[in-house]
């Protein structure tokens, strides 16, 4: 799963996955300050496992959306493998944002987000249509195997089951080769099997490809599959 990066500093592979100090993220509503996010710090080792889990509300999603370059912390630093990406002074452009999204992260969420005119292969294939590269057809065949999905390539989303969606969400998060892959809770609207299914797949994936696993989940059994879990509550961290 791992490729060239060039988002990131030479020496990124000796560098922590995701280096995080202080990050603060503050909403107003009316005269209502909401700090969704409250001086989070924690590092987190490339090939790792972590889970974020905490009551609705808590800040999780928030919080995963900054580290993956999805939002802007109002306050703090954060590192991705050694690239500073947001700090006091530091303005890096959307393009180079959209760079290290691209090339670092894949990205799981709740809505398996899949277009429901497209076939599964076609869903798989999206990334492609903003980032060109040699190979890409292979690397949609291979992800496909991977995931078990082989023989619903030719299927809309409406003629497989959740549980395949949600494949066909992870193999199109894998496609560009990720080093970090987010998950935002990836089996919310699953039934029990189905989640352990998920569950195990990307435990799998942590193990036998390296692949550096972030996940936010109120589900206690998924969550007992990472190497760490953390708690927020009105956006502090705790180690569970």
């Amino acid at each position: 799963m791992m490729k060239n990066a060039s988002c990131l500093p030479a020496s990124f592979e000796k560098n922590a996955a995701i280096a995080a100090a202080g990050l603060t993220r503050v909403f107003h509503r009316g005269n209502e300050e909401i700090r969704a996010v409250d001086g989070v710090t924690l590092t987190i080792a490339a090939g790792e496992f972590v889970a974020f889990v905490g009551p609705s509300g808590s800040g999780k999603t928030t919080l995963i959306n900054i580290l993956g370059c999805l939002d802007n912390p109002t306050a703090g630093r954060l590192d991705v493998f050694g690239r500073n990406v947001f700090d006091k002074g530091v303005n890096l452009s959307e393009g180079t944002l959209t760079c290290i999204r691209r090339e670092v992260f894949g990205y799981i969420f709740q809505k398996f987000y899949l277009i429901p005119t497209l076939t599964v292969r076609e869903n798989v294939m999206l990334p492609f249509v903003f980032y060109k590269k040699p190979g890409a057809r292979e690397e949609v065949e291979k992800v496909l195997a991977l995931m078990g999905i082989e023989n619903r390539k030719h299927h809309l989303p409406g003629e497989i089951s959740g549980g395949e969606m949600q494949r066909v969400a992870i193999a199109r998060a894998l496609v560009n080769k990720p080093r970090i892959l987010l998950a935002d809770e990836p089996t919310g609207n699953l039934d029990a099997a189905r989640s352990e299914e998920i569950g195990d797949m990307l435990r799998e994936l942590n193990k036998k490809e390296g692949l550096t696993v972030v996940l936010v989940t109120h589900n206690p059994g998924l969550a007992r599959k990472a190497d760490r879990i953390f708690e927020l509550r009105d956006g502090r961290l705790t180690t569970k």
